[in-house]
């Protein structure tokens, strides 16, 4: 469903070199509202981050190579999370929203932080209760990078793509299994990418070096 969701989208946002993932990073959530947890009892309020600064993820290993991603601390620099919804696993109906308070995002030191009221509709309650209950326990986001902000490190046994700049946030999302399907197609897409651009400049290479032989043979 979720590939379905992003295909949609791809068809409204005419910019090839923009790739969009479901980044999970396993992060746990936690929930106020009981009082001896220390919250207002009723609120139903959640807390956790949907992304984390410079933590390495792996997102599938290949031949023996990791292939990482690292969200750099300034990746959300400029961008516009006035309209942002929470919801299940990056589907269904929102259980809060930042236009109307019910959600809030927050940057700090550590990442994308989530606050959350899941008192407002019935679904929203529902997930409060699973998520104290413990059958919802992480946190993602699914966004579009700009892949020409993107910077790579290639290092023995492992290929780590840094992204930089973060344009859009669609949602964050309470999820209970990792979201990798998404996120290793968009990964490979953009890893194949830059393979490429480097292939392309070392081939340039290889013919100004291979012209600049015969020259000093003549």
């Amino acid at each position: 469903q979720r590939r379905d969701v992003h295909r949609h989208r791809d068809r409204q946002r005419a910019e090839p070199d923009v790739g969009e993932a479901v980044a999970d990073h396993r992060i746990p959530l936690e929930h106020e509202g009981d009082p001896e947890q220390g919250g207002a009892e009723g609120e139903n309020i959640v807390e956790g981050y949907a992304a984390v600064f410079e933590r390495p993820t792996v997102l599938y290993t290949e031949n023996g190579v990791e292939y990482c991603e690292i969200i750099s601390r300034t990746a959300f620099a400029g961008v516009d999370l006035s309209d942002v919804v929470m919801n299940y696993n990056h589907t269904g109906k929102p259980v809060a929203r930042t236009r109307n308070g019910s959600l809030v995002l927050t940057i700090d030191d550590t990442g994308l932080k989530v606050t959350a009221r899941l008192g407002g509709t019935q679904e929203a309650r529902a997930m409060y209760e699973e998520i104290k209950g413990g059958y919802i326990d992480k946190m993602s986001f699914c966004f579009v990078a700009d892949r020409s902000a993107d910077t790579y490190e290639n290092i023995p046994g492992r290929y780590t793509r840094r992204i930089n700049r973060i344009k859009t946030v669609y949602d964050v999302a309470a999820v209970d299994f990792p979201a990798y399907d998404d996120t290793t197609l968009e990964a490979r897409s953009a890893f194949a990418a830059e393979a490429a651009k480097l292939t392309a400049e070392a081939e340039k290479r290889r013919k100004k070096a291979y012209i600049l032989q015969k020259t000093l043979e003549v």
